[in-house]
């Protein structure tokens, strides 16, 4: 059987050649405009889903990554303030052993040490109730509003923290951001007294002339609970810090698989328009060979 060709028959695959190549060249240059390798789904179903599953790490990366920046804050912040109390306890213990020293001091010296020891202890009081973005850092979950408490009578109380305060830094992983007062400024021994107690028993005995000698090794212990605190505050700085640095590195991956699978190089992007204008144009110059003037055309 033959099959008759027809101008009309050129005539519209001609046409037909020539949309696809112009659709391919318009392809191409929205995609060198835009170096968008997907600007519709049905460009690429299976790069679209690839690319919504990266976008989603890529959030939860950057909360991850907010939440490490308020953990740093917490931790910096109490470790700044049981530094604080390192020093303020270092000085009790000095005039401590200086109060013991009952032969080398009088009624005066010791009044002077005991108002000395009143300003440490308030020192200390504002040391425990540290805040960090309105929150404090030793009460815990605790709404008190402070870590310790001064009463009219002059003692003071540390109310009970409640839970902890952790931050997410990864799927899963957790870490605690608080410090709890009562295992850093209560009691450093069973029955004992907590720091606070501790400084104005020994103004209480000074005054009332009792020697202060055995206050020293219950100061020690209460210094020792503190830097104890400070050593766990340290390591979990550590921790976050080593999680910043891991999330910096995923943030990098993550952004690099997005790009592979959204962006196009430019180099390339390029190159594919001036294919598809070479072979647009060629297109145009076939078909105006094909399509050769016809004994109609010249009577219209």
């Amino acid at each position: 059987m033959i099959t008759r060709i027809t101008n009309a028959g050129i005539s519209a695959a001609a046409q037909r050649n020539l949309q696809t190549a112009m659709q391919r060249l318009a392809t191409a240059q929205t995609k060198a405009s835009s170096l968008e390798a997907i600007s519709k789904p049905s460009d690429n179903p299976a790069g679209v889903a690839t690319s919504m599953a990266v976008r989603a790490e890529t959030r939860a990366n950057a909360q991850y990554s907010r939440n490490v920046g308020d953990a740093q804050g917490w931790l910096a912040t109490a470790d700044t303030a049981l530094a604080s109390a390192t020093t303020i306890l270092n000085r009790v213990r000095d005039l401590t052993v200086s109060g013991a020293n009952d032969g080398g001091l009088n009624a005066n010296g010791k009044e002077a040490i005991a108002i000395e020891l009143e300003t440490l202890r308030d020192s200390l009081m504002d040391a425990a109730n540290t805040q960090y973005a309105g929150r404090t850092i030793f009460a815990g979950t605790s709404d008190a509003g402070v870590a310790v408490v001064k009463n009219d009578d002059g003692s003071v109380t540390i109310p009970p923290a409640g839970g902890s305060v952790d931050r997410r830094t990864g799927a899963n992983t957790t870490i605690r951001v608080d410090t709890d007062a009562t295992a850093v400024f209560g009691p450093a021994e069973e029955g004992g007294d907590d720091v606070f107690s501790l400084i104005s028993n020994i103004i209480k005995d000074l005054r009332a002339g009792t020697n202060i000698s055995s206050r020293i090794d219950q100061v020690d212990a209460s210094m020792k609970q503190v830097r104890d605190a400070q050593t766990s505050v340290g390591v979990r700085h550590a921790t976050v810090l080593a999680a910043k640095s891991s999330l910096l590195d995923d943030a990098v991956t993550l952004e690099g698989r997005r790009s592979a699978v959204e962006d196009i190089d430019l180099g390339t992007a390029i190159l594919d328009l001036k294919t598809q204008e070479v072979a647009y144009q060629a297109a145009l110059a076939a078909s105006a060979k094909v399509l050769q003037p016809t004994l109609m055309d010249f009577l219209r």
